[in-house]
């Protein structure tokens, strides 16, 4: 426990000072605590020191979890999602950091729709910024007429709020450039789309997450700098 406690506390640290040397309001950017492969009990801790975001990868572990803590805390699945395994987030989850498919987002819409006492799930398009094989995610150039898609589609329960990538290990100058791009390509979906809602930025992990606060990220998720190294 005083391991967890000294490892978000330091984190916090370090984030408030990489917020503060990119000239920018704390309020603008939210930790989303990557809880995945985690314990019950390990998630417990943090979410006892006041964390209250959470990141998960897998449907599976993330029901060994959510159901056991409190109401208050705020779920995001960050991970790949199978279509047919869409109507397993509804009432666990209140975003999702990967939509990449307009088959995804119907079967999102009509999971959420059919689910009573879900209101709306909060959506951000996964990015393949880096043109990794191994990524999931649109390319850059889909993202536009994804969205024309989309949005013309019924699809009440989803809310479009930004844009999610990840960056090139190893490499800040590379991941620097793939967050700027993804920055601008969010600036330039709000616009054209007239979204003013669609203003989130999820970017920057355990190692360069500094670099993604300074390129305008609003969501950034760690998980080792809080949980340690998985064994």
């Amino acid at each position: 426990m005083s391991d967890l406690t000294d490892n978000l506390s330091g984190l916090q640290k370090k984030i408030q000072i990489c917020i503060e040397a990119a000239g920018r309001d704390a309020r603008d950017v939210k930790l989303i605590a990557v809880s995945k492969t985690r314990s019950l009990d390990e998630v417990r801790s943090i979410a006892d020191l006041g964390q209250i975001a959470f990141g998960e990868n897998t449907v599976q572990d993330a029901l060994t979890k959510i159901p056991y803590l409190g109401q208050h805390l705020e779920w995001h699945f960050i991970g790949h999602l199978q279509s047919k395994k869409a109507g397993k987030l509804p009432g666990y989850f209140q975003w999702i950091h990967s939509v990449d498919s307009i088959r995804l987002a119907q079967k999102l819409s009509s999971a959420m729709s059919g689910h009573s006492g879900s209101a709306v799930l909060n959506c951000l398009i996964q990015v393949n910024i880096s043109g990794d094989e191994k990524k999931s995610g649109l390319t850059p150039d889909e993202v536009h007429p994804f969205l024309t898609e989309v949005l013309k589609l019924t699809l009440p329960c989803l809310r479009w709020r930004g844009l999610m990538t990840i960056g090139v290990q190893g490499d800040e100058q590379r991941t620097r450039e793939a967050f700027a791009q993804l920055r601008e390509l969010q600036q330039s979906c709000s616009a054209a789309f007239d979204l003013p809602t669609f203003d989130q930025l999820s970017m920057g992990m355990s190692g360069d997450y500094c670099v993604a606060i300074e390129e305008g990220a609003t969501l950034i998720r760690v998980g080792t700098s809080i949980f340690g190294q998985r064994v």
